[in-house]
């Protein structure tokens, strides 16, 4: 069989100017110019509040990470969160008529009836074990008159 060569480090980015990535650099890139363009058409003043806010945007997308990735998946994660929650939660408001029969019925028999019917048989449990344990060649004991059931 012909052996090939598994890539490695495909999570890295590739360096453009020293320790900057393509990434990095389009994105000062970017900036620099809505600076540029910050400049002409406003006054100083306004133009250095400006600079100071864009230039500070621009590290932190460029340069911060939160665990190990990019700030902007961080910011599109949070956004999509924000959107779309995955949590729904379904209240229903239960109207005097529901509530009263659901006072009238007697809650604990109902749970009884529903433990009893789910529970397995200890000795049952320990059959099915030696089954599985056994791989399928242990088959069990069939009871004379039933019929083999698997839960």
């Amino acid at each position: 069989m012909q052996q090939s060569v598994v890539p490695q480090f495909i999570d890295v980015e590739d360096k453009v100017i020293g320790p900057i990535t393509v990434r990095q650099f389009i994105i000062l890139l970017l900036a620099a110019g809505l600076i540029f363009i910050e400049y002409k058409l406003a006054d100083f003043s306004l133009f250095l509040l400006e600079a100071v806010i864009t230039t500070f945007i621009a590290i932190c997308l460029a340069f911060v990470k939160i665990n190990g990735r990019p700030i902007h998946y961080f910011l599109l994660n949070v956004l999509q969160t924000s959107v779309r929650p995955k949590v729904r939660v379904w209240q229903k408001k239960f109207t005097n008529m529901e509530l009263r029969n659901y006072s009238k019925t007697d809650v604990e028999k109902v749970f009884m009836e529903r433990r009893v019917r789910n529970r397995v048989r200890a000795s049952r449990l320990a059959e099915m074990a030696l089954i599985v344990d056994t791989g399928g060649v242990y088959q069990g004991e069939d009871l004379p008159g039933k019929e083999q059931e698997l839960f």
